[in-house]
């Protein structure tokens, strides 16, 4: 397999007021690197052992280390110690070994540096139990990206022993400020390899990916008031979308990609508004005599979340896409904002305050059970991976602003820290196309 080299190209207080102001967001600095500190115990964690590749060692990014975060990252993996193990993908490794180590499964293989600078990366996986070959794949590329094949091995392995499709390929944007200069940034799932796509000196707030993870949707301020963009990611182009009397912001992507869901203030206070992907006159969703914002589709597009303050105090509703009468969702707590709703339909992740304090807390839908998914104090903007298993979120810790990602039941959560900077607005984008 050949995969060709390509890239990607507020303040916590104003985002918690955009029901009533809609004001800017300012982030932090641009970081290159980012650090992975996986805390908390799974209950039921299979062991698997990621030998160190051979080659290994003289590559310029470690596949074999990388892979291993990504699936420990995931909830559902623990790793297994491979010292003094010397295997690579031809390799018949002694399985009745790996069974005495606790490993489940083992994965194997190389990357060798070719004449013309590019790298062949080749693995295998073995189920230790079973003594079953399970497969492996290889890869021809630069050295730009390397990382994007650990982040697909590590995919292979999740989907061979899960049955579910691995999210360590897929992208996340996230927007940062430094100095007065703001940048919108495409990362890995991981936080690593951050490509600007856009920088502006004013604000940008909101991005949020289109389902087939080609374009971004996000709110600017250049023209000194929030306005909607859609921005082509590999290519940097972009169109206005939304910029009509007020204000402009909260874009939501249909899971089709046709429409837009938007929040305008044209006709007076905040109200939502679906809007044709490709631009054109928006049409109102329902009438409201308080702030309507913050909307985001259901998985299967017939039905729309949103924050609303029409009950004195923002709380998170529900509306049919035809528009009508409005459902409350949230009852949990007297301050519910930024819902993000997970791909199967499960889960609904929103931001409570309680006691003054900003948690993440998810609701099964069906039950409509609540818990609180972290221990921090100001979380902000959850957004959940495509398998509807992880969600990523800013949040402040030990006085900085950093990303995490966390297991739904909040047992493994993983940092995404940063050289000295706090980042902001993390949308979480679709699964790559394979």
């Amino acid at each position: 397999m050949t995969i060709e080299n390509h890239g990607a190209g507020g303040s916590r207080t104003s985002r918690r007021l955009c029901l009533a102001s809609l004001l800017s967001v300012p982030a932090a600095p641009a970081l290159a690197q980012f650090r992975m500190e996986v805390t908390g115990v799974g209950l039921t964690q299979l062991p698997v052992a990621i030998a160190p590749f051979r080659g290994d060692a003289l590559a310029p990014q470690k596949i074999a280390a990388i892979v291993q975060a990504d699936l420990e990252r995931s909830g559902q993996f623990r790793s297994v110690d491979t010292s003094g193990s010397q295997l690579d993908e031809a390799s018949r490794p002694d399985l009745a070994l790996w069974r005495q180590r606790t490993a489940d499964a083992l994965a194997t293989g190389s990357i060798t540096r070719l004449a013309d600078g590019r790298f062949d990366i080749r693995f295998r996986l073995w189920d230790v139990v079973k003594g079953a070959d399970l497969g492996g794949q290889s890869f021809l590329v630069t050295q730009a990206d390397l990382r994007l094949v650990a982040h697909r091995i590590a995919d292979y392995i999740y989907e061979k022993l899960t049955g579910e499709r691995g999210i360590f390929s897929t992208r996340i944007a996230y927007v940062t400020k430094n100095g007065t200069r703001y940048s919108l940034w495409v990362a890995d799932a991981d936080g690593e390899n951050a490509q600007s796509a856009l920088t502006s000196p004013e604000p940008i707030i909101s991005p949020a990916w289109s389902p087939n993870g080609a374009q971004l949707a996000y709110v600017s301020f250049e023209s000194r008031k929030p306005v909607v963009y859609v921005h082509e990611v590999a290519t940097g182009r972009r169109r206005l979308i939304a910029n009509f009397r007020g204000s402009n912001s909260a874009p939501a992507w249909s899971p089709d990609g046709r429409t837009l869901a938007v929040t305008l203030s044209r006709d007076g206070n905040s109200q939502l508004y679906t809007i044709d992907a490709g631009g054109g006159e928006p049409r109102r969703l329902m009438q409201s005599s308080g702030i309507d914002t913050e909307p985001v589709f259901s998985s299967d597009g017939r039905t729309i979340y949103f924050v609303s303050d029409r009950g004195g105090a923002p709380q998170i509703y529900r509306v049919p896409v035809a528009g009508g009468n409005a459902e409350r969702v949230t009852f949990s707590g007297s301050y519910n904002i930024s819902p993000s709703v997970s791909a199967d339909g499960k889960w609904l992740a929103y931001i409570s305050r309680i006691g003054g304090a900003f948690k993440l807390h998810a609701m099964d839908l069906a039950s409509g059970a609540v818990s609180a998914v972290t221990d921090t104090t100001a979380d902000e903007n959850p957004s959940f991976a495509p398998n509807s298993r992880l969600i990523v979120y800013a949040t402040q810790q030990q006085g900085r602003e950093a990303l995490m990602t966390t297991t739904v039941d909040g047992r493994i959560k993983t940092r995404l820290a940063g050289q000295g900077g706090d980042l902001r607005e993390p949308d979480w984008g679709p699964f790559q196309k394979q």
